[in-house]
């Protein structure tokens, strides 16, 4: 049998890119007087893996010139407290979108927090009202990760157009939204689509039959050669640090596939760091440019 030769859908190199594209369309608009975008995040808590991604998500709203605050809040911050923040930024007029950065914690109902956010604000597209526009097809924020992930499909010119794309993971933040994008009648979509999660039996057999693997599981290295056909594209969403001696951090990162394994097997892969994660940044800045631009136009027209 002829060997695969694997390449690389490098979210990296792809942000990158997009984030230029975005800095342009900021450059033209500040020089025609107008303020930059203002994307902003709520963080309660100091849980590390939320710091990291707020940190990345200023840094990178510093370098394609939007204006970004993070409203810094207690562990033990209580419900009322962080929902007179959600309503501040529900109304602050240069404020075009945020995020409230999950999980929070255990004293705070999220569901009660997602359902305050502003539907036009909300550039993770969290709330009901964004997700009821996804799933319908109407114009809408969609959440970061999926997005994400077509644009990377897309950018990368990779056929989906009737293609078996299996999803194993079901979470409302990746698995049960990227299965509804996959199926749309839409570029970079028109898939048929397997969701599959930790209850669906002969799960292997599911996985062998992708064209296109998605695992969003949240199990490190869970997918093993034997779930892959030969020639899939595998995407990869998990990320995980496991403790490793030879690197100076004292961790490395790993993903939700057996990489060492699986590579050689795949037409397309992403690796872990480097190719779900930048596109999810991306995504919200998109999300930021939409939510800009709409208020931009309101404002015009008033």
């Amino acid at each position: 049998m002829e060997e695969t030769k694997t390449q690389i859908l490098d979210g990296k190199e792809l942000s990158i890119r997009i984030k230029e594209e975005i800095a342009n369309e900021v450059r033209q608009l500040t020089q025609r007087g107008l303020r930059p975008p203002h994307l902003a995040a709520i963080l309660v808590g100091d849980d590390g893996a939320s710091q990291t991604y707020v940190a990345s998500k200023e840094k990178s709203s510093h370098e394609v010139g939007f204006t970004s605050s993070v409203y810094r809040l207690p562990a033990n911050t209580s419900e009322a407290d962080l929902l007179e923040v959600v309503n501040f930024l529900n109304a602050d007029d240069e404020t075009d979108g945020y995020i409230v950065q999950l999980p929070l914690p255990k004293q705070i109902d999220e569901s009660h927090i997602i359902d305050a956010i502003h539907p036009d604000k909300d550039v993770d597209g969290f709330t009901a009202v964004n997700v009821g526009r996804m799933v319908t097809g109407q114009e809408s924020f969609l959440p970061a990760t999926p997005k994400g992930i077509v644009t990377l499909l897309q950018r990368y010119g990779i056929d989906t157009v009737g293609q078996h794309c299996v999803v194993v993971g079901r979470s409302n933040i990746v698995g049960t939204p990227l299965a509804n994008l996959m199926s749309r009648n839409a570029a970079g979509a028109n898939c048929t689509v397997t969701l599959c999660h930790s209850k669906t039996r002969s799960l292997a057999e599911l996985t062998r039959q992708a064209d296109i693997l998605v695992v969003a599981i949240g199990k490190p290295e869970f997918v093993t050669a034997d779930m892959v056909k030969p020639g899939a594209v595998v995407v990869d969403v998990g990320i995980h640090r496991v403790p490793d001696s030879s690197k100076k951090s004292g961790y490395r990162l790993i993903g939700d596939v057996k990489h060492s394994e699986v590579d050689p097997l795949c037409s397309w892969v992403t690796p872990v760091p480097g190719g779900v994660g930048p596109l999810t940044i991306v995504s919200l800045l998109q999300n930021t440019m939409q939510a800009y631009r709409k208020r931009i136009e309101a404002m015009s027209t008033n």
